[in-house]
């Protein structure tokens, strides 16, 4: 899915793309070794201090997916992998609007996500003595709020779990903002 959506990018004259959600940055380095012009942004100090120092000739920025550091229209595309599985139901149509405020008109979306089941919620997440839930959206809840927000739905995929560490269904999203 990043492949495709990585082709996708290289058909428009801008190749500046966000990694929203990027953790310790391996979507956005991977964007970037194909060739993208890549920003990664996390809430997490400590994510994107990983993050910078495993891929220091990529920009990280800190901030939220509601509330980008970025300006309107700076981008082709946007990469949310496995991010807004931290965004609960009643707040994807923000997240989705904000999405639509940094891409450009012909720009491309991608988001996958854990889907199609119950919340899983931790008191203790990760060790960090912080509580946690993690949402399985569904694909067809996901591309209404991309709807909503004004993009196109390019395609869609569920897949069953196949990794280890997978315990419910992938969602795969390609969204594009009409011209």
């Amino acid at each position: 899915m990043l492949v495709a959506f990585i082709e996708l990018i290289k058909r428009q004259a801008l190749n500046r793309v966000a990694d929203v959600g990027c953790g310790p940055g391996r979507a956005a380095a991977f964007m970037a070794e194909h060739g993208l012009d890549v920003v990664g942004v996390d809430v997490s100090k400590s994510m994107l201090a990983i993050a910078r120092a495993a891929h220091p000739h990529i920009e990280f920025k800190e901030g939220r997916l509601d509330a980008l550091p970025l300006e309107t229209g700076a981008l082709a595309g946007a990469v949310c992998w496995y991010s807004i599985i931290y965004t609960p139901p009643d707040r994807l149509d923000e997240a989705c609007n904000e999405l639509a405020r940094v891409v450009i008109p012909g720009g491309h979306l991608l988001l996958a996500f854990q889907a199609e089941g119950e919340p899983v919620h931790r008191e203790d997440a990760f060790g960090t003595h912080l509580p946690l839930t993690s949402y399985r959206h569904s694909v067809q809840t996901v591309a209404g709020a991309l709807e909503g927000a004004g993009f196109t739905i390019y395609t869609t995929a569920l897949r069953t779990p196949e990794l280890e560490h997978e315990t419910t269904d992938q969602g795969f999203v390609i969204a594009t903002r009409p011209l």
